[in-house]
This record gives structure tokens, sequence and C-alpha cells, in this order.
């Protein structure tokens, strides 16, 4: 077994740490002190790079190594190029440095004067823009693989998503869309039994359910129910180091977590929107037959004359985009959630805020379309 040894030369300022041997926790590893003893004591040492090309085999204790290494230059405003070391090692030190940032304390922002704590803000802002492009293209790349049957995500957790985003979710959209179609059918009575046209609250009911109400509301339960959900999962994974596990494996958490989760939920909200508009346009019925004394095969005849399939393709078109919505805000959120208990609170309450008035913009794009094209 090669001896695991370290070596250091300077040249025109930069110093070379050249790592061999075997660096595992069975074998005794040589102390870097005089390393750091050199980073401190040395002015003209610019810049550190590493050299592994000797490096026959690696565990914990190199990275342990190398990242106390890291630590001491920056403590001495000497930039460090960790470029040349193993994928391995490069990923479990930016594991190590965004643990090491997240425990360290902050000041208390009223301490600070107001150019600093705008600083700050917009630090966090231009952190949390470059986060979520980071987001969008990795979830590129995990829909690309999909479609090269490359994506590594188990059918099992597809089924449990699907599962969860339909069938756990049809009592609270029953409940929801019965009382939505309950109320515009009484508030659209009440005006039309002025004009003597009772007969048309089976047009208001149905063409409102079909399309506006039943996508939006099922949107926004989705939202506050399942991507809060979707948020508060995978920021308890963060907690729990479950993703970094993934990362280590060398599994993309993108195809395993992010994946099943928006194509269930995308699947699953074009059935839950017809689902809501039927159960709507009953709700508008149990109106039309209990205060308006009509008759069931008149409402029903109505309601199916009022109805075109314009109107059914545009809800179903739009459950779609708001569910694509809400799939990713929750897992976005959660995939940028800290690590601590607050920070999943946190998440999941984002999530919901983001997807709404996400979902609320949208619509309102898609009624000026409409209008564009005349729908």
């Amino acid at each position: 077994m090669p001896q695991p040894d370290i070596q250091t030369s300077l040249h025109a300022g930069q110093l070379q740490i050249s790592i061999s041997g075997d660096w595992l926790l069975s074998t005794s590893v040589p102390d870097p002190a005089p390393v750091f003893s050199a980073l401190q004591n040395n002015p003209e040492i610019r810049a550190v790079s590493f050299d592994y090309t000797r490096l026959s085999a690696w565990d914990s204790t190199l990275v342990t190594a190398v990242f106390h290494v890291q630590s001491r230059a920056r403590s001495a405003d000497i930039p460090v190029d960790t470029s040349s070391l193993p994928q391995g090692v490069q990923h479990l030190l930016r594991l190590a440095s965004s643990a090491q940032a997240s425990a360290a304390p902050s000041l208390p922002s009223s301490s600070l004067p107001l150019a600093a704590r705008l600083g700050a803000l917009a630090q966090d802002w231009l952190r949390g823009a470059v986060e979520s492009t980071d987001f969008v293209g990795q979830a590129a790349l995990s829909f690309f693989r999909l479609v090269r049957a490359k994506a590594v995500f188990r059918p099992r957790d597809l089924s449990d998503q699907l599962h969860f985003c339909g069938a756990q979710a049809l009592p609270i959209v029953s409940l929801i869309s019965l009382l939505v179609g309950l109320i515009l059918a009484f508030v659209g009575a009440v005006q039309l039994k002025y004009f003597g046209a009772q007969i048309y609250v089976a047009d208001l009911v149905g063409i409102a359910m079909t399309r506006e109400m039943g996508a939006m509301m099922t949107g926004i339960i989705m939202a506050g129910r399942t991507g809060a959900a979707f948020a508060a999962q995978l920021g308890t994974m963060q907690v729990n180091e479950e993703t970094d596990a993934l990362y280590t494996l060398g599994i993309s958490p993108f195809d395993f977590l992010v994946l099943p989760r928006i194509l269930a939920l995308v699947g699953m909200m074009p059935f839950l929107c017809l689902y809501a508009d039927l159960v709507g346009i009953m709700g508008g019925a149990i109106v039309g037959l209990g205060m308006l004394d009509l008759s069931l095969p008149l409402y029903w005849n109505q309601t199916v004359a009022a109805i075109t399939m314009p109107y059914v393709w545009l809800g179903v078109i739009k459950s779609c985009v708001f569910g694509f919505i809400v799939a990713f805000v929750g897992c976005l959120r959660g995939m940028q959630a800290g690590r601590s208990a607050q920070a999943v609170g946190q998440a999941a309450t984002s999530a919901v805020v983001t997807t709404i008035v996400g979902i609320i913009v949208v619509d309102g794009l898609f009624a000026v379309i409409c209008n564009i094209v005349g729908i």
C-alpha cells in the first residue's frame, strides 16, 4: 500500500501541494502543519494549487486535510485552486463550505447601517436568482435525460406521487368545487330571478366552471396542499442531508426526487380539473333544483347546450400549466431550503405564496390571449 505523503514547492508565488499515496482512515496520514505554517508566515505565497497525479486512494481523510488547508489560505487572503482535485473531493469541499456558511452566525439586521442592509438584500436577491436559474437548468437537463430514457428514479416513487396528487386530493377538491358551484349558482339565481331568466343559471355555472373556476380552484387547492408538501418534503431531506447523500452516491436528486413529483402533478391535474368541473356543475344543479324549481333534465340540457369544447380544452390546458407551476415552485423552494426546521417552514410558506401569485398572473395572461384569439 503506497504511504500517504504531502510535498510543497513554490514557483513564482504559487504554492503547489503535491498529494500522493493512499489517504485513508486506516493509514497514518502526514501532518499538514508545515503547510499551515508556510501559508501564514511566507509572504511570497500568492496562490495555492494541488497536484494529485500520484494519489492512489482517498476518503474523508483527504477531504478534511484539503478543507483545513483551504480555510487557512482563505484566512490569509490567498486564493486556492481546487479544480485539479478529483470531482468527488471538490463536491464534498463545496458541501463542507456551504454547511460552514449556514452555521455562521449573522449580525442582527437592525445593527447594520441602511446601506449595508440594502447591500445584503441585493446579495440575497442575486443569490436567489442564481439558485433559481441553476434549478431551471438542472430540471431541463433532467427532462432531457427522461426523453433519452436516462433518468434514474424508481417507478414506485412515481406511483406513490400519482396517488398522493390524485386520489388523496379528491376529498378537498370535491368539497371546494361543490361549494364554488353552489355560490356561483346562488349569486346568479338572485340576480336572474328579477328577469325571469332562472334557467340561465345553468349556463353561468357550466361556463364558469369549465372555462375558469375549475382549473383555478384546483390549482390553488393543489398549491396549498401539494406544493407546500413538496417544499416541506424536500426541505426536510435537505435538513437530514439525504440530498447530499444522493449527490455523493452519484444520483441526481433532480431525477430521483424532482422529476417524479412534476410528472405526477402535471399528469393528474387535467383529471382533477375535469372532476372539479363536474362537481361544480352538480353544486349549481342543487341550487337550480332546490331554489329555482328547475327539473334535472332541463338543467342538464341547458348546461350541455352552453358548454362548448373550446371552453373544456381551455380549462384542461390551464390546469396543466398550473400543475407545472405548483410542482416546479414547490420543488424549487424545497431544494433551496436551509438546514433547519424554521427554514423548512419558510420554504413551504414561500412555495404557497409564490405559486398562488404565479397562477393568478398566468391566468390573467390566458384571459388576454383568449380575448385576442376570440375564445
